[in-house]
C-alpha cells in the first residue's frame, strides 16, 4: 500500500485511554498523523484544522455518544468521513450510522489490514468531497461576478428560455440578451448550455420553482 501523503490526520475519539494509546501507535506506524480525544466534547472543543483526514469514532461514550457527535458534524457540514469502532455495536446501531453517512462500522478489536482498508476508502471519499466543495466555491465566486441583469438572464437561460423569450420577458432587445448570455458564459468559464445548467443545479438555482431570478 502506498504511504499516506503529508498532513493526513486521523482523529481518534474514544473514552478508553488504553484504546486511544494503542490506536495512536498503530496509526502512526501506518504513517498517519494522529490526534486523540477522550470524548466528543473534547473533539468539539478543539475542532480539527481543515485538512485531509478522517475520524475513528467510538459509539458509547459518556456525554455525547458517537452517533450524536455524528449528527452534530453532519449539521456543521464537516468533511471528515467517520469510521465507527465499537465493542458494543449492534446491527441497528450500525445501520443507523451508515444511513446517516458513516463510512464504515467496525467491531473492536479490528485487524490492521481491515482498518487500513477502511481508512484508505474514507480518505478517497474525503478527496472527492473536497474537490466537489472546491468546485462549488469557485462557482459561487463566479456567480458573485454577475450583474443584477446577468443574474436574471442566467436564471431564465438555465430554465430553457430562448433569447427571444427572455428579451420579451425582461423588456430588452434580443441582441442585448445575447450579449448578457455571452458575458455569463465568460464569467463562469464554460462553453456550452449544458455546463451552465449543471452549474445552476449545483448552486440550487433550479430548486426554486417560482422562476424568480437568483
Amino acid at each position: 500500500m502506498t504511504p499516506p501523503p503529508a498532513h493526513t490526520t486521523i482523529h481518534v475519539v474514544d473514552d478508553e485511554s488504553a484504546v486511544r494509546t494503542a490506536m495512536g501507535r498503530l496509526l502512526r506506524a501506518m504513517g498517519y498523523e494522529v490526534c486523540l480525544y477522550g470524548s466528543a466534547a473534547e473533539f468539539l472543543a478543539r475542532p480539527p484544522k481543515p485538512e485531509r483526514g478522517c475520524m475513528l469514532l467510538d459509539v458509547q461514550m459518556p456525554g455525547l455518544s458517537g452517533p450524536e457527535l455524528q449528527d452534530q458534524l453532519t449539521k456543521s457540514e464537516c468533511l471528515l468521513p467517520i469510521i465507527f469502532l465499537s465493542g458494543h455495536g449492534d446491527i441497528p446501531t450500525s445501520v443507523r450510522a451508515i444511513k446517516a453517512g458513516a463510512e464504515d462500522f467496525l467491531a473492536k478489536p479490528v485487524r490492521r489490514e481491515v482498518l487500513q482498508d477502511a481508512i484508505e476508502h474514507a480518505l478517497r471519499r474525503y478527496d472527492e468531497s473536497y474537490q466537489r466543495n472546491t468546485r462549488m466555491n469557485v462557482q459561487r465566486q463566479h456567480a458573485l461576478q454577475l450583474t443584477r441583469r446577468e443574474r436574471e438572464v442566467f436564471s431564465l437561460v438555465v430554465r430553457g428560455k430562448l433569447n427571444k423569450q427572455i428579451a420579451h420577458e425582461l423588456g430588452a432587445s434580443e441582441r442585448t440578451i445575447k450579449a448578457h448570455r455571452h458575458n455569463i458564459m465568460s464569467k463562469f468559464q464554460v462553453r456550452s448550455l449544458a455546463e451552465l445548467v449543471s452549474i445552476a443545479e449545483h448552486l440550487g438555482v433550479l430548486d426554486d420553482r417560482s422562476d424568480r431570478p437568483i
